[in-house]
């Protein structure tokens, strides 16, 4: 899993951070005799001795007219930075504020998340069923119900998992109400899902466009960090990167970096633009000691046609799929029990790839497409760069002898 964290988990030991602050109304009035007192001891240094550089005090007040001016304009910033003076000094009663506006009009049709799965255990007095809760977040996309989320977030609910016929999901809105949700899709390699309820006159979000972002523009992400108890939670940030490609669980994200602070929770919440409009979906973190204001985030532009497959699908069509469940063998179990390094096979799933192939229980794999292979990470990597419906040579070692099969990959659902 490396040092990444995925963000559905609640925890209930909270860790004291310190108190915050009341940021008092600053007026442009109060700023501006601020800005005439750092001038006027500007002044004073202004002169050096001997005349070298000597500047009459009509002049320095011509200069501070000029900046009084230009303050009075609300616009002290050069360039076109997308928010002026008023936006940036946040009142006490947040009229001006870019982000009270955010949090107002997108924060409803973000979502709080319940998965609730039942699976049963042995105990000493008999068996019983336990229950497991995980809570993240979601947004709505869509009128008619349909949310987008983190496949982390719901992949109990996935008729593909075993437990998902003892797994519920709930969805918690701003306004109070809250309704069961289907598991309409989900795709693990991308980490999105979609689910979707039953309820009439849903807010529902906008989306921006990720690929005209730029490092430095303000992110605001809205979500529920610890779960439910802090729902719809607003923090802000900026861009810190774009691009930065991530590993989690054995997969590779393209990812948005951000230090708007995202936690266990914030998972499948928004991350928001200027404009108020979704720019991306939190998902993870980087958990380290002494490592603070590194969330990421999955680009909207990219999730888009994934989401829009899932509510047509179901699934991401043309994704090649082989069939197959494996132990990777260590250098230590190869050399202990004399048997090569690769995959070993422990379950084929019926009518996949690797069943037409050939590929058996008990089988080891050690080559695909002419590339020895030593862990599913190996075995993915290659896999990614076809399609359905295209054929390889993959090579297993059974009772110790070599065989080359020819393995067709079938479409991922």
């Amino acid at each position: 899993m490396g040092i990444f964290k995925k963000n559905d988990y609640r925890f209930t030991n909270y860790e004291a951070v310190g108190y915050g602050y009341v940021r008092k109304k600053r007026k442009t009035r109060g700023f501006i005799k601020a800005a005439i007192v750092v001038l006027l001891c500007c002044l004073v240094t202004g002169f050096t001795v001997g005349g070298s550089v000597y500047l009459k005090l009509s002049e320095r007040i011509d200069e501070l007219e000029l900046v009084i001016a230009d303050l009075n304009k609300g616009d002290i910033f050069s360039g076109d930075i997308g928010f002026t003076l008023e936006d940036v000094l946040l009142t006490a009663d947040g009229n001006s504020s870019t982000v009270t506006k955010i949090a107002k009009r997108v924060g409803p049709s973000i979502v709080g998340i319940r998965m609730v799965t039942l699976s049963p255990r042995n105990w000493y007095y008999g068996d019983a069923m336990s229950q497991s809760k995980y809570e993240g977040s979601g947004i709505i996309i869509d009128s008619k119900g349909y949310i987008m989320t983190n496949y982390h977030v719901v992949q109990y609910a996935d008729p593909k998992n075993s437990i998902s016929k003892n797994t519920t999901l709930e969805v918690f809105l701003s306004d109070g109400r809250q309704a069961m949700a289907k598991f309409i899709g989900g795709d693990q390699k991308s980490d999105l899902a979609v689910i979707k309820i039953d309820l009439k006159n849903l807010p529902v979000a906008e989306f921006g466009d990720s690929d005209a972002l730029e490092v430095g523009e303000l992110a605001v992400a809205i979500g529920n960090p610890l779960g439910l108890e802090f729902q719809g939670s607003v923090t802000v940030g900026v861009i810190s990167a774009l691009n930065r490609t991530i590993s989690i669980d054995d997969r590779t994200l393209n990812l948005i970096q951000t230090d708007a602070a995202i936690n266990p929770g914030n998972s499948g919440g928004a991350l928001l633009n200027s404009k108020g409009e979704v720019i991306g979906i939190n998902t993870a973190k980087i958990s380290l000691s002494g490592v603070e204001g590194l969330g990421f985030a999955i680009p909207i532009n990219e999730a888009k046609p994934i989401v829009d497959q899932l509510i047509m699908f179901g699934y991401v069509k043309g994704r090649p799929f082989i069939g197959i469940s494996g132990r990777e063998i260590t250098e230590t179990i190869s050399y202990l029990y004399d048997i090569p390094l690769g995959i070993y096979i422990m379950e084929v799933v019926p009518d996949s790839g690797a069943e037409k192939a050939g590929i058996r229980e008990g089988d080891i794999l050690v080559s695909l497409d002419g590339a020895e292979v030593r862990t599913m990470k190996d075995v993915d990597n290659i896999k990614d760069k076809y399609k359905a419906g295209d054929t390889v040579e993959a090579i297993v070692v059974r009772n110790g002898k070599r065989i080359k099969l020819s393995l067709t990959f079938t479409e991922e659902k």
